[in-house]
């Protein structure tokens, strides 16, 4: 009967069915790794790593101009947002002293019998009234006339401040919005390139760091055969101010939207260096290449602006012999460098 046929056996035995089903469990675990998770990266070697880091400090310094330029907007508008706070205040101290002087007429009209419907207009609580009545000052004397229309011109002036004031207020939102996005790229960025830069052993992370060769406290242009040069003589006198500064601060750190006078970004160093030779320049590097005259690379003179990168993400100051003092990025300080070490955009003459 059926009841008492034998179990069929399974082609696979403990053991088999066991090895088997691990197998299956392997299998399943390295087609999960190869689709993405728990997979661990393939081992770069040094190049690659550098190559990858150059590109995040590229992507870096891009978002730290754009920062540069957020901030730079953003104090403007905080400027005048308080600039026009202020004036506000100083007319509604204006408005109070005339409004006082009506009170006065007031009390005067009061005490001989009566109010006129002007002065009550102008001593409501209700600026909006007040504002409405077109007829009110015609039914008031001279001297009335004179102290409401001044009111009036107050209130008037106060509201268009209030106004500028809210305009101001949603610019400046606006720009630290702005800041705080490019603040969270340029830390993603220099992040990762943190993180690749751990994987290497140390003395491969030196030599990718060591930026070909560029010194970080040089003070003279190593010209390849044993010689070093003096720096060039640059063209006028602003423009040795502004590389003398340079060269007084090699080996000070880079700290992104740093303008000095102990740390700097790129754009911050040349507006710093500038800036002690008496020459006001722009914050970004967007900017700083359209403040003087173009140069080609061929009539580069000590003091003019180098810049670098298909959109202007970098700029450093030209010393003459070939070379540029820059502030690189936060792997490396304010260093001496050939100017061929990055794809050249151009260049600008500012003194």
């Amino acid at each position: 009967m059926a009841a008492h046929r034998k179990p069929r056996h399974s082609p696979l035995g403990g053991n088999t069915a066991r090895t088997a089903a691990t197998l299956a469990l392997a299998g399943a675990a390295t087609a999960t790794a190869f689709d993405g998770t728990g997979h661990a990266e393939p081992q770069l070697a040094p190049s690659e790593v550098k190559a990858k880091v150059d590109k995040l400090y590229e992507e870096a310094e891009v978002a730290t101009e754009k920062y540069n330029g957020a901030k730079e907007k953003a104090d403007t508008a905080q400027r005048r947002l308080a600039s026009l706070q202020d004036e506000a205040a100083r007319r509604k101290n204006r408005l109070d002293s005339a409004r006082d002087s009506l009170g006065s007429i007031a009390a005067a009209q009061y005490r001989s019998g009566g109010l006129a419907p002007a002065l009550q207009l102008a001593l409501s609580d209700d600026p909006d009234q007040f504002l409405a009545g077109t007829a009110f000052a015609e039914r008031a004397g001279d001297r009335q006339s004179v102290a409401v229309a001044r009111v009036r011109k107050q209130l008037r002036e106060i509201e268009r401040l209030r106004g500028a004031a809210r305009v101001e207020l949603a610019s400046l939102r606006s720009r630290q919005a702005e800041l705080k996005q490019n603040k969270e790229t340029i830390t993603e960025k220099l992040g990762a390139a943190r993180q690749l830069m751990d994987r290497l052993p140390p003395p491969e992370r030196a030599r990718v760091t060591a930026d070909d060769g560029a010194s970080s406290h040089a003070s003279r242009a190593d010209l390849g055969d044993g010689r070093t040069a003096l720096p060039a003589a640059a063209p006028g006198s602003r423009a040795a101010a502004a590389v003398a500064y340079a060269y007084q601060k090699l080996g000070s750190p880079y700290v992104w939207g740093a303008t000095g006078p102990h740390a700097f970004d790129c754009s911050g160093l040349i507006q710093a260096a500038y800036r002690s030779a008496g020459v006001s320049l722009p914050r970004t590097t967007y900017a700083q290449i359209g403040a003087g005259q173009r140069v080609s690379r061929s009539q580069l003179l000590p003091g003019d602006l180098v810049f670098f990168y298909s959109g202007i993400s970098h700029v450093g100051i030209y010393v003459g012999n070939g070379q540029m003092i820059h502030a690189p990025n936060s792997s490396a300080p304010v260093r001496l460098a050939p100017i061929d070490q990055m794809p050249f955009a151009g260049a600008t003459r500012v003194a």
